[in-house]
């Protein structure tokens, strides 16, 4: 597995400001801190005996501009309640902001209700955050862009295109005998590939899928040419994979020469690792918006950082200056 770094800001950051890290993501807490020329604020996040979770600030951050890091990766419910307690801690020791810093925003497919009686989770994780403290969110790729209306306080939504147009422009650059097509895998993620695609410059296909139940999908058709050419599939997430596996066969079927893929955020929970092992695509790239295991760990896995892009969301937000001027 390969780490690709890239810039950091254009000037160091000054002031009373602050990186904190909990335990799900302290590895790109520290990438972050170290690339606006900073060292992690000294804290500590444990358990009692019985599993409820304590966190202990070891320095003062009283009026402090204050970043706390964390995924709410699984385990989901343990990386949520640590987040919420360690912004308790700062606002109850009288921190200027607290700012959630939240690569990977978990909850977020259950933003509506899709039967009767379903909850929407988005929201009330939202309610959560803010009631317990938080002044703003900076989050990557959510998975519906709505879920920023579900906070009443600022939501700074970063994205991860920019940081695989650079990869891929590189990789498949003067590419003329096989042509690249990026693929979004479901109607659902059409805005994302197409970003990916017009920023490459390449035409966008399309899988028409459906969904049975949870987990389980079934390609329908592909809508665009694929015949002969290489397909990039482009999504925000992998869960299990399935989805991505079924796109990468149909993809084959319909003349396909060679498949790529692409995520901002691996999840790759279940079977999800020896699904991508054993199927056709060639390699997989994701962000580092949560970590991976040991065990998950491909040799057609390949990271890139988002550390460089959460630093200059946090140099331009702690110096008063735009964060959607970033993806210009």
């Amino acid at each position: 597995m390969h780490q690709i770094d890239n810039e950091a800001p254009n000037s160091p950051i000054s002031g009373n400001i602050k990186i904190f890290a909990c335990n799900a993501t302290a590895k790109l807490a520290g990438d972050i801190a170290s690339r606006l020329g900073l060292g992690l604020g000294a804290s500590a996040v444990g358990r009692f005996s019985d599993g409820e979770i304590f966190t202990k600030i070891d320095e003062t951050v009283r009026g402090a501009d204050v970043y706390i890091v964390q995924s709410t990766c699984p385990p989901v419910n343990d990386n949520l309640m640590e987040l919420m307690i360690m912004v308790d801690a700062m606002r109850r020791a009288s921190a200027g902001n607290i700012n959630a810093v939240i690569p990977y925003f978990s909850y977020a497919r259950q933003d509506r209700k899709a039967q009767a009686r379903d909850p929407i989770s988005a929201k009330l994780v939202a309610n959560l955050l803010t009631v317990a403290g938080v002044d703003r969110v900076l989050a990557m790729d959510l998975h519906c862009a709505q879920i920023q209306g579900f906070f009443d306080i600022p939501v700074d939504h970063l994205l991860g295109v920019p940081i695989l147009t650079k990869y891929y422009a590189g990789k498949f650059c003067n590419e003329c005998e096989n042509p690249l097509v990026v693929v979004s895998p479901d109607l659902g993620s059409v805005t994302r590939a197409r970003s990916l695609a017009e920023r490459l410059e390449v035409p966008l296909a399309i899988v028409d899928k459906r969904r049975p139940r949870a987990n389980v999908s079934e390609v329908m058709n592909i809508i665009g040419d694929v015949q002969g050419k290489k397909v990039l599939i482009a999504d925000d997430m992998i869960d299990t994979a399935g989805t991505l596996v079924n796109a990468a066969n149909a993809l084959l079927k319909y003349g396909a020469s060679e498949v790529y893929a692409c995520c901002t955020h691996p999840i790759l929970s279940g079977p999800a690792i020896e699904r991508i092992e054993n199927s056709p695509i060639k390699e997989l790239v994701v962000l580092d918006t949560l970590p991976l295991a040991p065990e998950k760990q491909l040799d057609k896995i390949k990271v890139l950082s988002v550390a460089d892009v959460f630093a200059e969301a946090i140099w331009r937000i702690h110096n008063g200056e735009s964060v959607s001027t970033l993806f210009h």
